[in-house]
């Protein structure tokens, strides 16, 4: 514990740093909650994604046999060559005042293809791999949300314990050091008090 003034001044200082920690913590303890609920929020909401994406992924693989053909086809035709993200759309938002991306869709390069020359799955196969990239690029944000609200979740948590375990207890030690201090000094005060004023009756 740090060494701490004897004095009246300080007793004031301590007292006013008690009331700024204790008026801080709700704040603190109401913020980490609130990140608590959110990362739980974020987090399930990431795991139905996934789910979802591999739903998507079984629904597939009962007709992507006919990818076969893909091999077959000339470079601009084959499925992979006729998707392309071109953005991201994505805006900044603020939870507990963490700023976060929050997904808003992709957008995919409109891309030609010839109706006639390409297989008949080729437009099903085309937006069965859009929506899989949509569903990833919304995973990969939530991921990050998840990210940078853990970050702070930890920092908020730090301060959490900081001023409950070491900062209140500390100033608290502190201010009922100073009291035992200035007590003892009004006692030792009062006491020298009277002895003088018992040697000035003596001396009258």
């Amino acid at each position: 514990m740090a060494a701490v003034k004897l004095t009246k001044n300080e007793l004031k200082k301590q007292k006013d740093q008690l009331k700024r920690y204790t008026r801080y913590l709700p704040t603190l303890l109401l913020k980490k909650q609130q990140l608590q609920m959110v990362i739980r929020s974020v987090t399930q909401k990431a795991n139905e994604l996934r789910l979802k994406k591999d739903n998507h992924y079984k629904e597939i693989s009962l007709w992507v046999d006919v990818f076969g053909e893909n091999v077959l086809l000339r470079k601009d035709e084959k499925i992979e060559n006729l998707i392309a993200v071109e953005e991201i759309k994505r805006h900044q938002g603020n939870i507990a005042g963490v700023n976060i991306p929050v997904y808003d869709g992709l957008k995919f390069r409109d891309i030609p293809y010839n109706l006639i020359k390409t297989p008949l799955w080729t437009d099903a196969a085309i937006e069965a791999l859009k929506s899989l990239s949509e569903l990833d690029a919304e995973v990969d944000i939530l991921e990050r949300q998840i990210e940078l609200l853990d970050h702070e979740l930890r920092v908020t948590s730090q301060r959490v314990n900081l001023f409950e375990k070491v900062k209140i207890p500390e100033t608290n030690e502190h201010i009922r050091k100073i009291r035992i201090y200035l007590g003892d000094q009004q006692t030792a005060a009062v006491v020298r008090g009277k002895i003088a004023k018992s040697k000035m009756d003596k001396v009258s």
